[in-house]
């Protein structure tokens, strides 16, 4: 049976052009499809997600990564997202007929390829992590593009792959294997960073919020207000509506409330239903015989 594999590459650019040329490379690899991409102006920042048979998934992921080392200059770049690497984030996800182990050897294999043929120094994250202070990427990221050079100096962060100093232009990349996740915004109708900087911290599991939340505060400066900018690393165990009440109520001690929310990227039907069934309070809901498009398929 084929392996079907996710890969969900974040890119440090929201340049047009750059996009379309990522967008060739996609569709041009066979058994691969490209199944969404979108881009951010504010955080600077493109979001791909592709799915493919393992020979596909790899193949598109080295050349992606090769062309984002070509085309995208970190010296240049700057974006309201975190970023440490021209192609900053690559993870991969089972998805039929294939197990997370299957993609931690897919991402052991393409993190190698991506040095090999690009340059830039790879660091293994998430269920691929080969220390416990690689297993977050927060963790990996802190000190961003600018500060990678110093910290790679410390015998703690030798990458994976790598010398211990970053690409002088398309720094280092994460590659890892992980379950499904939503990247979940929330923007506030305020142009106070620091309101949505406290909130972040508030709901985000590292501060000693919601354990499968992570999230910090950024300003859309082409709207003019601050967001609550999220991965939701574990949907079923910290639901999308939990979180997203608890911002609501935050934000109101501060005078502020939601303006609205937004999904970057694909998100699993029951990441939605879940919000449905909570707030239109269905009772006895069962996901697998009550929804239309579950039998169809």
């Amino acid at each position: 049976m084929t392996k079907l594999i996710e890969c969900i590459p974040n890119f440090s650019t929201s340049d047009t052009e750059l996009i379309k040329g990522l967008v060739e490379i996609s569709k041009s690899i066979p058994g691969v499809t490209l199944l969404d991409y979108s881009a951010d102006d504010s955080h600077n920042r493109a979001v791909f997600t592709l799915v493919g048979d393992e020979n596909g998934i790899k193949t598109v992921a080295v050349k992606l990564a090769v062309f984002a080392k070509d085309n995208i200059d970190l010296t240049k770049h700057t974006g309201e997202h975190p970023r440490m690497g021209a192609v900053d984030v690559m993870p991969f996800v089972p998805v039929k007929n294939a197990t997370m182990e299957q993609c931690i050897e897919i991402s052991k294999e393409v993190g190698e390829m991506i040095f090999k043929e690009a340059g830039i120094p790879v660091f293994f994250y998430e269920s691929s992590a080969t220390a416990p202070n690689r297993q977050n990427l927060a963790t990996i990221r802190k000190g961003q593009f600018e500060g990678m050079a110093e910290k790679m100096k410390k015998p703690e962060w030798k990458p994976d792959f790598g010398d211990n100093a970053p690409h002088p232009t398309a720094g280092v990349v994460a590659v890892g294997a992980r379950p499904p996740l939503v990247a979940f915004n929330v923007n506030l109708n305020t142009d106070n960073l620091t309101i949505a900087n406290n909130i972040a911290k508030i709901v985000r599991g590292s501060s000693g919020g919601f354990k499968h939340c992570k999230g910090i505060g950024v300003m859309l400066e082409d709207r003019k207000i601050a967001q609550v900018s999220m991965n939701m690393v574990n949907y079923e165990g910290t639901p999308l509506y939990r979180v997203f009440e608890t911002i609501k109520m935050e934000a109101k001690r501060y005078g502020v409330s939601i303006i609205g929310s937004e999904i970057i990227g694909l998100a699993p039907a029951k990441a939605l239903v879940d919000c449905a069934e909570y707030y239109l309070q269905i009772e006895d809901f069962d996901y697998d015989k009550q929804i239309l498009e579950n039998h169809l398929l």
